[in-house]
């Protein structure tokens, strides 16, 4: 631990999370105080640490791990379900509002998790009727298929959502269901596309609609928020474990899409 350090002790068990770095050129930044920083996205994607036994972070990027949760389940909520948790809970829904989640990957099976005990009308969307039967089991109360019926019409029919969270890189899918929001409804995307979405502005002015993206900034406060509320509301993610010898086969089914939901390594009995 760094001279400096101060909060932490040794054998205190912690997490480490996408962490993109401040700048560390301003004193907000020194202080570890990150609510206005602009930067830190583009200046540094990652630290040294990745499939490996041991790291070193700055402490702003340490999170307290709670007791209750396992490594394997809590390794995927400090990226994927901080995001997701962070994006519904900022995103000025109600309790009772009608919150449509896209995709049912990585991301959207946390998303729809967080969603219900947060009190939103849940509404998951995927393609295809075989994923129908896990987003009921995943606290959904409607289940959409993109791949059979026109998503954005079902959810003007449901009354048109607050708030969408997409989750599933598929630009043209996301661009698709701006028409499913309700007046002043809003599309939050979680998703990395380089593809550009198609939209045109009468469908954003004509309903005050509203498009943004939204990645967790590498708060301590975001982690742990993410992590207690997992723990009290028994939100778990669906993993695939692989030992640290198989790194670079869990990375290959990750990106193929060919893991359920998210690949975790384990290490000398741990994650």
């Amino acid at each position: 631990m760094g001279s400096k350090v101060s909060g932490w002790e040794i054998g205190r068990r912690v997490g480490v999370g996408w962490y993109g770095g401040p700048c560390l050129k301003c004193d907000a930044c020194k202080r570890g105080d990150l609510s206005n920083c602009e930067s830190f996205l583009t200046t540094g994607i990652s630290f040294d640490g990745g499939y490996a036994e041991y790291m070193t972070t700055p402490m702003q990027g340490l999170a307290a791990m709670p007791d209750e949760l396992v490594a394997v389940e809590a390794a995927p909520l400090l990226c994927a379900g901080r995001t997701t948790f962070t994006a519904l809970r900022n995103s000025g829904a109600q309790g009772g509002d009608l919150v449509a989640i896209q995709g049912l990957g990585g991301l959207g099976h946390l998303a729809v998790q967080f969603a219900r005990k947060l009190g939103y009308r849940t509404i998951a969307i995927s393609r295809g009727k075989d994923k129908e039967a896990l987003a009921y089991q995943l606290g959904a109360q409607t289940y959409i298929d993109a791949e059979s019926t026109d998503a954005a019409a079902e959810l003007k029919k449901l009354g048109g959502a607050r708030i969408i969270l997409a989750t599933a890189p598929n630009s043209k899918a996301i661009s698709g269901l701006i028409n499913g929001l309700c007046p002043d409804g809003q599309l939050i995307i979680v998703a990395w596309q380089n593809e550009p979405m198609q939209i045109s502005p009468w469908q954003l002015l004509g309903g005050r609609r509203s498009v943004k993206g939204w990645t967790a900034r590498p708060a301590r406060n975001s982690s742990e928020d993410t992590l207690k509320f997992s723990v009290i509301s028994g939100i778990v993610p669906m993993v695939e474990v692989f030992p640290l010898e198989q790194a670079a086969l869990a990375f290959e089914k990750m990106v193929s899409s060919k893991v359920h939901f998210k690949s975790v390594l384990k290490m000398d009995g741990n994650a």
